[in-house]
């Protein structure tokens, strides 16, 4: 009997040992060729000087050389595997500076309710049609989720009701995400099970709104949205996987090879964490853990970066909000909107957080030496975010911790100034010009600012390093798209919107590549295709540089991390 015990136990030692090897090799990422030599292109460098080559060679996961193609075949090619680019544009990989991966695959359990440009809902009787569709294939009691319907894009032009989504159904809650993200709609069901009801007082930066009787319309705005948020979007690990894998591919065929988590809380970066290690994330991944959530751990030294940070994922700066969204009315600015809200010609948004937490928390981690992302899209929001930061500099003075601001949509001269002065870096919604720039003009804040959004020739012209990005899932992850709108910005309707603040092509590349790598503290790793860098590239159908005008229709051929495929375009 001792015998079969020990031999019994021998086997489950080796089974263990077995298992535990494979799981090991699994984590591993595929590993490149040797030598590759990719040749006869438009190599963009985006280096100091931006130089072009036409060459490139690597030797592994890293770049060992920049030139001449007949040159570095002859040095590199004898055991190298050539790519022909055949005239193909070679730049490094995108640099994701601000989306919230991997939320652009909600679809996996979400109803899509984007409009135009987008999508294709035009109202509200589309919107509850769509619903009723998805309360049919739900189970009893369980939560129905929207996403990305626009209020000033329905025929309608305000946001649906309460009543309107208990058309739908009273039995099940339902809660409709804003396209801004800020803010959404809930039915009876959904607002009793977030604890509102009709004497729910609204919490410290969030709206509660109420029609003129007092009772709540359904409309849930910033810190009033969360816990909502929370309920409705609780899903269980398949369909996290689910939306890993459908984020993973989109952002691989857009030739992203460092995508980011934006805003991820103690349990999001937990399983992004896992994903990654198990080869199920194939780029390098950025995560911004939240102020109040494993962000006070970092702080404090309960929790420690090593335990996270792997050669494919690193967290990054802690991420706080100021205010909310232009285009939902919650933005906090200088001088009221254009269009007054509710009728209102003194309304200018409200800040998310009191100033006098906002300087304190600020200062706590600044004092941490921990680099800080914090959301401010109105001017009013802009100044007190950089009265903190002052306040924060002047008490402990760190001059290269590059905190960012992030959206930094209204942007005034003497602010960007301001930035340099204190090294905060801002990173530009620059896509905004296409998505919402004729609403901004006609609606928001009116022609003479909305002419000055996004304002990257001001940040570009006073030397100031700034990133742009996309902000995916408030719009689709499209980088070629971000580059066009940065060049060119033109709205939706093709109407241009501040050509004074429009940029070169290699000026915004450099905000999508080498800038975006600085901004989180990765230039010396990533963002530009230089000897001793990781080999993360694209290859796109040919050279941007060429027809600036178009340059959102050009094909991502190839994507590659360390060397690697993670994307090919089928021909």
């Amino acid at each position: 009997m001792k015998r079969f015990l020990k031999l019994a136990a021998l086997i489950l030692a080796l089974i263990f040992t077995v298992v535990a090897a494979f799981l090991w090799w699994r984590t591993l990422p595929p590993q490149p060729p040797k030598h590759q030599l990719f040749i006869n292109g438009v190599v963009l460098t985006m280096d100091a000087a931006d130089r072009v080559a036409s060459a490139l060679a690597l030797e592994g996961e890293r770049i060992v050389a920049v030139g001449d193609s007949a040159d570095l075949k002859t040095r590199y090619g004898r055991d190298a595997v050539i790519h022909d680019l055949a005239g193909k544009a070679l730049l490094p990989g995108f640099v994701d500076a601000h989306s919230h991966f991997p939320a652009s695959g909600l679809s996996v359990f979400g109803v899509d309710l984007n409009s135009p440009p987008i999508g294709d809902l035009t109202s509200i009787a589309q919107l509850q049609q769509r619903l009723r569709a998805k309360a049919a294939t739900t189970k009893k009691g369980a939560w129905i989720f929207g996403f990305g319907y626009d209020d000033t894009l329905l025929a309608e032009k305000r946001h649906p009701t309460r009543q309107e989504l208990d058309a739908v159904s009273t039995e099940q809650p339902i809660y409709v995400w804003h396209v801004s993200g800020h803010m959404g709609v809930a039915n009876s069901r959904a607002l009793a099970l977030a604890g509102i009801g009709p004497n729910t007082p609204n919490p410290p930066g969030g709206v509660i709104v109420r029609d003129a009787r007092g009772e709540a319309t359904g409309l849930v705005q910033e810190n009033s949205a969360i816990e909502m948020q929370k309920l409705a979007m609780k899903i269980g690990p398949l369909d996290f996987l689910r939306m890993v894998r459908a984020a993973s591919a989109e952002y691989a065929a857009q030739g992203v090879t460092t995508a980011q988590s934006g805003a991820a809380a103690a349990e999001t970066a937990k399983g992004l964490g896992l994903a990654s290690r198990f080869g199920l994330v194939p780029m390098r991944l950025e995560l911004w853990p939240m102020w109040d959530s494993l962000g006070p751990e970092l702080r404090d030294g309960k929790a420690k970066v090593a335990d996270y940070d792997t050669d494919r994922l690193r967290l990054g700066p802690v991420k706080f909000f100021s205010d909310g969204s232009i285009q939902g009315y919650t933005g906090f600015l200088g001088h009221p909107y254009h269009v007054p809200y509710h009728g209102d010609a003194e309304y200018r948004g409200f800040p998310t957080m009191e100033q006098k937490q906002l300087v304190a928390e600020i200062g706590r981690y600044h004092r941490a030496g921990i680099q800080l992302a914090i959301h401010a899209n109105g001017d009013a929001a802009i100044d007190n975010v950089l009265d903190a930061i002052e306040i924060a500099q002047q008490e402990t003075p760190r001059p290269d911790i590059r905190h960012i601001l992030v959206h930094a949509q209204m942007a005034r001269a003497d602010q960007l100034d301001r930035m340099a002065r204190l090294s905060v870096t801002p990173s530009f919604f620059s896509a905004h010009t296409y998505y919402w720039g004729d609403r901004h003009r006609d609606i928001f804040i009116g022609p003479e600012r909305a002419a000055d959004i996004s304002p990257t020739r001001w940040a570009k012209d006073r030397g100031l390093r700034f990133s742009v990005h996309l902000d995916t899932p408030v719009v689709p992850m499209n980088p070629r798209l971000l580059l066009w709108s940065t060049v060119n910005r033109l709205s939706s309707s093709g109407r241009v919107i501040g050509p004074a603040q429009r940029l070169t092509v290699m000026e915004a590349l450099r905000a999508m590549t080498i800038d975006a790598a600085w901004q989180i503290h990765q230039e010396d790793r990533i963002g530009s295709l230089e000897p001793g860098k990781l080999a993360d590239l694209v290859v796109l159908s040919d050279d941007p540089r060429k027809h600036p005008q178009t340059i959102r229709d050009l094909a991502v051929e190839t994507t590659l991390v360390g060397g690697v495929p993670i994307y090919s375009r089928q021909p």
